[in-house]
């Protein structure tokens, strides 16, 4: 595990994920049948034992019987997509309405680890449109199904994640399909800020259950990023309310795709991709190319990156699903668990003390965390949890 102060930091406020763009997207998503908020969880007994005031988890393994946060993205664009190209108002957006007055079928096409194309295929299947999700390989066979049970055709391909994004792109424009992917480039950038402000809802929902919980403002966020799509979402909102000096932000990424973590240490903030496999047990932040739109406001905001090895991950995982006295029961899968795996690490590592003070942690902190996804491939999450798959060795 590597933590990297961010040399680049100015604190300049993004203007893509203010509150009024947030609670824009929270409206939409209210309006959806089923909605309801995740539970923002403490673990009291933990943070206890870690030596932090209070550990709050956001457990978006709720959300909309999905497993996993990512509908509130995907859907939100292609809602704002469809207002765009129908001329309606996203207020008055209505998923049943729309599926009878589409008479023509669009196909709307993505890449994914798994969740993200699950909330794509979920929003054409409501729609009655038709989706085609290609995945990187390695994928789980259980994220496979997941996505065709909802009506998409989902293949497998034999490249990485950034190489079948760009697969993608070239099917859709052999095709004429419309591109519904988390990821931005020069030229396509309106739809993945769409999908960042749409994670934007999850948010607003945290911040009003923190007074449930005695909480005026977290201390601390730790915010996992693939493309960063989320990360950049969150964190531009959360500084936007509570302003980027009072929050100490930490953006956690597998050791093997810290592209956020490698932009940090060059000398002018640029990106740096990282190519290869992208082997990691957290497939859905195996992603090695930084969201264009969403590095400068991680450049600008993140107090500090921190990469970190799979067993940091299954560390999460375990200590989630075991908790301590009265804490609640989280079931996080891979991605979702690796920032409580970070604050598990610390307090199991030999330099504590040293690494507690680096990232600015004691008995006053509140820190929040999100753990975007439930076990969405339950066979890898029994062998982690079950088995002591990734065994934690590196103290």
């Amino acid at each position: 595990m590597d933590i990297a102060d961010n040399r680049h930091y100015n604190g300049q406020l993004s203007p893509l994920f203010t509150v009024a763009e947030a609670q824009k997207a929270l409206a939409f998503h209210r309006g959806i049948e089923g909605y309801k908020p995740t539970p923002l969880l403490s673990l009291d007994c933990l943070a206890k034992e870690f030596g932090i005031g209070k550990i709050l988890v956001k457990d978006e393994s709720h959300r909309f019987g999905l497993n996993a946060f990512k509908m509130l993205g995907g859907a939100y664009a292609i809602a704002l997509l469809l207002c765009e190209k129908f001329n309606l108002d996203i207020k008055a957006f209505d998923f049943d309405k729309l599926k009878n007055d589409i008479t023509e079928k669009m196909t709307f096409a993505t890449a994914t680890d798994g969740n993200h194309g699950r909330g794509v295929a979920w929003a054409a299947n409501k729609l009655g449109q038709n989706a085609v999700v290609y995945m990187p390989k390695g994928s789980a066979t259980e994220r496979v199904n997941n996505i065709k049970a909802l009506g998409a055709e989902c293949i497998v391909t034999d490249l990485n994640y950034d190489d079948t994004v760009r697969l993608v792109l070239k099917k859709a424009n052999e095709n004429g399909w419309k591109v519904i992917q988390d990821t931005a480039w020069e030229g396509y950038e309106a739809i993945p800020t769409w999908i960042s402000q749409g994670y934007t809802a999850m948010l607003i929902e945290a911040v009003n259950q923190l007074a449930d919980h005695n909480v005026k403002a977290p201390t601390h966020v730790l915010l996992q990023a693939g493309v960063g799509a989320l990360a950049s979402g969150a964190l531009g909102y959360l500084t936007n309310v509570y302003g980027a000096d009072n929050l100490h932000s930490i953006i956690v990424e597998p050791a093997k795709a810290d592209c956020m973590y490698r932009s940090s240490l060059t000398e002018k903030g640029e990106i740096v991709n990282v190519d290869g496999d992208l082997d990691t047990i957290m497939a859905g932040l195996a992603c090695g190319e930084p969201t264009t739109i969403g590095w400068p406001v991680m450049r600008d905001c993140t107090t500090q990156f921190a990469s970190c090895h799979d067993d940091v991950a299954a560390l999460g995982m375990r200590v989630l699903g075991n908790p301590l006295g009265t804490d609640p029961r989280i079931i996080s899968g891979e991605s979702g668990a690796v920032t409580l795996g970070m604050l598990a690490a610390i307090h199991f590592h030999k330099d504590k003390e040293a690494l507690m003070k680096k990232v600015g942690l004691n008995e006053d902190s509140v820190v929040l965390l999100i753990s975007t996804e439930g076990d969405t491939d339950a066979v890898n999450y029994r062998e982690v949890v079950w088995e002591g798959k990734y065994p934690t060795t590196a103290k």
